[in-house]
């Protein structure tokens, strides 16, 4: 994009950057909004990509795991790289295009940087989708909902559990980005479904909001096998699994014979030097138990169907979102950060800018 007299704009350019890998809990310090990074607004001669204008960026648990360094092909996305911006999902408008599937003013969901805007080349364009469905949702769904938190829900709970009406589903970290459509679709689904979150607000916003038919604060449970026989007195049918550590260890002894795990996350380990330990294996064989971890990326062939099935159901009123939105680049580390503090309600946005 050049300016009407034909000069090409060069601007600064805020980003978020990554000052070195991190061990143990990360720190609002382990990064930094540095403004003094220009970038043209214009594609390199011969560019096959886009350049993008931010508007919605997603803090996302996974995102800790890239803070800390693995080799090459050890993780199933790279580790950041310090002195560089850290990227993740994002929400924004193509300014120029050399990408024949996008063209200017689009607005696509996908990887992007922390930052103003991004220029995103080669096979990283093929993590972009184009929005469609621009007038009837907010746009920072895109992020959430109607993004990759929302097909991992989707796989995760409908391909992975395969549920059945009456069946019983726990769903852990609850009012999180993935734990608060799991649980509709389950109640879509004609299942009981009970959650559990960190904090009061949080149980009653599962309840109240969000339409489980019961929730607890695990904070509040010195004996976690104790609080699901009290939950579900008969067992277990479908266990999504966001936390995995200490609960996943209870959820065992108490899945029922041929039960599903789906283990979409464990967040409750990510910041420890040595990984706690799961004792209740035999559980799995004992009741012919299924646990499958997944991916999102291995579904997102699915995402036509998905919409087809989310977007009609947002308008209806029968599935409702919640986001704790953080306003600037300023604002992205703690937003980040707090994540693993259980300070966000509902999905986290971090929003970059609103045109």
């Amino acid at each position: 994009m050049a300016s009407e007299d034909g000069v090409i704009k060069i601007i600064r350019n805020k980003q978020v950057i990554l000052r070195d890998y991190v061990s143990g809990f990360p720190k609002e310090s382990d990064m930094q909004v540095v403004n003094s990074g220009t970038i043209k607004l214009k594609l390199p001669e011969g560019c096959e990509g886009v350049l993008v204008k931010n508007f919605y960026l997603s803090c996302d648990p996974y995102m800790r795991r890239r803070m800390t360094k693995y080799d090459p092909g050890a993780r199933y996305v790279d580790s950041f790289n310090p002195g560089s911006p850290i990227s993740g999902y994002g929400v924004g408008k193509v300014l120029e295009s050399g990408d024949p599937k996008f063209k200017e003013g689009d607005l696509v969901w996908g990887t992007t940087g922390w930052e103003e805007y991004s220029l995103i080349t080669g096979t990283a364009t093929q993590s972009l989708f184009k929005i469609h469905n621009t007038h009837d949702v907010p746009l920072s769904y895109y992020t959430g909902i109607l993004g990759m938190p929302g097909m991992t829900a989707y796989a995760g709970f409908y391909e992975v559990c395969s549920p059945k009406k009456g069946e019983t589903v726990f769903v852990s970290a609850a009012s999180g980005a993935v734990g608060q459509l799991v649980g509709q679709f389950a109640k879509l689904s004609g299942c009981y479904v009970v959650g559990s979150a960190g904090t009061k607000q949080k149980v009653d916003l599962l309840k109240n909001k969000f339409g489980f038919d019961e929730a607890f604060n695990y904070k509040d449970e010195p004996d976690l096998d104790a609080a699901l026989k009290r939950y579900f007195p008969e067992g277990i049918d479908i266990y999504f699994d966001n936390v995995g550590g200490k609960m996943l260890d209870a959820v065992l002894l108490n899945m029922k014979m041929n039960g599903r795990i789906a283990a979409c996350g464990m967040i409750s380990q990510y910041n420890l030097e040595q990984p706690e330990g799961v004792h209740n294996l035999m559980s799995l064989i004992m009741k012919q138990v299924h646990l499958k971890g997944f991916l999102v990326f291995n579904y997102y062939h699915l995402y036509g169907k998905f919409l087809e099935t989310v977007l009609p159901a947002i308008k209806e009123g029968k599935i409702t979102y919640v986001e704790d939105v953080a306003e600037g680049l300023e604002g992205a580390p703690a937003a980040l950060i707090g994540l693993f503090a259980g300070n966000n309600v509902g999905k986290q946005v971090v929003v970059v800018s609103r045109e």
